[in-house]
């Protein structure tokens, strides 16, 4: 960059600053907040007598092991091309991890052992594709996995030997297996199948029988395994059959009915439930208002957890891992303004100890609260989101991003959100919706938003943005729009058809053109091809409606600036799709700034692009999005 571009953005980011009415607002560095974390991922042996954990190594996140009590860490991988992006123990002396190679999304499976030796790839076929299907039950130094081995669109399950490599088959898949369930003994019980439409469940007491039809329903009912009962025969389940939020169920497997709801909550889904591999047993329900909440259903976990809210008042805690006898636990906490820690605590003589600050360069009091909002949308349905404003005395007439999420069937829930608080810190108000299609508040609001990609989802982010302008939080010259995947294609759906709206826009790794998104999904997502058309849009029968909802046959509509990201090896919005928009943005005059790296997919990992990205993105909303 030449020395008096750099100047003219130093000075206009100055500029920005001192008129935002902020004096004693400090600004954050970016690094601070994007910046790998110092350690994370914390993990416990199954034996209780070490924790692991990633910790950068030229500016890669690698795998390091110390025995609890001690302090001296071993490192046991010096990866630096790539962050390691998940790992586990297979047992008390070896570890398990995933990382794919420049950005390709094809996660490779490599082992190590715990002193750092014999690193090997153990599912060395590069065009194979691995699905962990039983991540906590390793049996007798064997994993189950699913690979589309032979064939690209199909998962075989295998189980495989860490120690010889030997990999075996489990269950072959007829061609419509889409989900293989292990009890927790490790033996494949259950099978989740779908013809793209209808979803069946197989299930079978033991792993030498055939599997047998449990029951079936529409994919738009939602019966979700979660564990089999110690001593019956029957499963949990998260289920909204018969019913509109998901409710956490007992079904007996041999009839295939529900035989008793455990717990649902009147407003939201059930989302998750803690279970217990020791006991065999149920622990609590979890479900999300605005903030996440359990539902009690054992006596002990609820003592557990009031005892870590004695010891850890005012956070949100998370049980990241176990050990095997359950008597060791690593603690994950956090609020909407930290990204929090990690601890070990012991239930024998409760005793906590923190193992490591996420990101200690971060200050809570530095930070912006999140709280949640909801409005009316025009069509009176109740739509909930969050609103973060900037620290400062003024709360009105504010610069604004809009956010929506990714998915689009995910949802924004109240949590630390690095993104959230960087926009908060430079003085803009950060406004997140949950619109119809997400997930979370039942089937009837999550299928409100099938085929309405380009319609009803973006009504309701429209109307989310007239209700803060009426609110006075927003000025209405001063409203950009952010988002990523979906919501980058959503930012982009606003440029064209609520151009009066925005004054900047910004997509990374947005989708542009459904027609486009359809045809390349990959080969392994083909038996969700039907299901997909249904909550998108079928080429053929909805030809009219894709076209009129794809941003790329629609630039002549934008007339503000736009920054786009990309990732070159992104399989779910290919560098050919973004490249087309951008030639059509350029060739009508558009203000486009485009940015690509060639060795990332859908998601920016390593640090230097995130960096380099959100440097992009201060810069351009700066610009764009000026104080009065």
């Amino acid at each position: 960059m030449r020395p008096f571009v750099k100047l003219f953005y130093f000075l206009l980011i100055l500029l920005l600053s001192a008129c935002a009415n902020r004096p004693n607002v400090r600004t954050i560095p970016i690094e601070d907040f994007f910046k790998n974390p110092e350690k994370t991922s914390f993990k416990i042996s199954p034996d209780g007598k070490y924790v692991s954990f990633l910790q950068p190594y030229r500016n890669r996140l690698n795998i390091f092991v110390q025995p609890i009590g001690g302090d001296q860490a071993v490192q046991l991988t010096a990866d630096s091309d790539r962050n390691i992006s998940y790992y586990f123990w297979a047992n008390n002396d070896q570890l398990l991890y995933l990382k794919d190679k420049d950005g390709d999304e094809n996660r490779r499976l490599f082992a190590v052992n715990r002193d750092g030796s014999n690193v090997r790839e153990l599912i060395p076929d590069k065009d194979v594709r691995i699905r962990i299907i039983a991540l906590d039950r390793i049996k007798n130094n064997q994993i189950l996995l699913a690979l589309n081995k032979r064939d690209s669109s199909i998962f075989d399950a295998y189980r495989l030997d860490i120690l010889t490599g030997k990999i075996s088959l489990v269950a072959l898949n007829p061609g419509n297996i889409t989900d293989w369930i292990a009890d927790a003994d490790g033996q494949l019980r259950a099978a989740v199948a779908s013809d793209g439409v209808n979803t069946t469940v197989l299930y079978r007491t033991k792993e030498n029988q055939k599997f047998r039809t449990l029951f079936s329903n529409n994919f738009k009912t939602s019966i979700k395994p979660l564990g089999f009962c110690k001593e019956s025969d029957c499963m949990y389940a998260l289920s909204n059959d018969g019913r509109d939020k998901t409710a956490l169920v007992e079904i007996d497997c041999r009839t295939g009915k529900e035989s008793r709801v455990i717990y649902s909550h009147p407003e939201v889904d059930v989302n998750d439930a803690g279970f217990s591999f020791k006991d065999r047993k149920l622990l609590f329900a979890e479900y999300t208002t605005w903030k996440n909440q359990r539902y009690y259903l054992d006596e002990n976990a609820k003592k557990l957890f009031d005892d870590l809210n004695k010891l850890l008042p005012q956070t949100e805690i998370r049980i990241a891992d176990r050990n095997l006898s359950e008597d060791q636990f690593i603690i994950r906490t956090y609020t909407d303004r930290s990204p929090g820690a990690f601890y070990l605590y012991q239930t024998k003589n409760k005793q906590l100890k923190q193992l490591a600050l996420i990101n200690p360069s971060l200050k809570s009091d530095e930070l912006c609260e999140v709280r949640p909002v909801e409005y009316e949308a025009t069509d009176g349905v109740t739509i909930h989101g969050y609103l973060t404003l900037p620290k400062g005395d003024q709360n009105k007439n504010l610069p604004v991003i809009v956010m929506p999420h990714s998915g689009p069937d995910s949802r924004n829930t109240w949590t630390y959100n690095a993104e959230v608080q960087f926009l908060a810190n430079r003085g803009y108000a950060v406004f997140q919706m949950n619109f119809r299609g997400s997930r979370g508040y039942g089937k009837e609001f999550w299928s409100a938003g099938f085929k309405q990609w380009g319609g009803r989802i973006q009504q309701d982010i429209t109307d989310g943005v007239h209700w803060l302008i009426k609110e006075g939080v927003a000025d209405p010259k001063r409203i950009g729009i952010y988002g990523y995947s979906f919501g980058g294609y959503s930012a982009l759906w606003g440029l064209c058809f609520q151009s009066d709206l925005y004054a900047c826009g910004v997509s990374y790794s947005g989708l542009s053109n459904l027609y486009a998104y359809l045809k390349a999904i990959p080969p392994y997502y083909r038996p969700y091809r039907l299901m997909i058309e249904e909550m998108v849009g079928s080429p053929k029968q909805d030809a009219e409606y894709l076209q009129g909802s794809s941003p790329v046959f629609h630039t002549d509509k934008i007339k503000v600036p736009l920054l786009i990201a990309q990732g070159a090896k992104d399989q779910r919005v290919t560098v050919t799709e973004t490249n087309q928009l951008v030639k059509e943005l350029r060739k009508r005059k558009v203000k486009v700034t485009y940015l690509l790296k060639e060795n990332e997919g859908h998601l920016f990992r390593n640090e230097e692009n995130r960096l380099d990205f959100y440097d992009r993105l201060e810069k351009f909303l700066a610009l764009h999005l000026k104080q009065q």
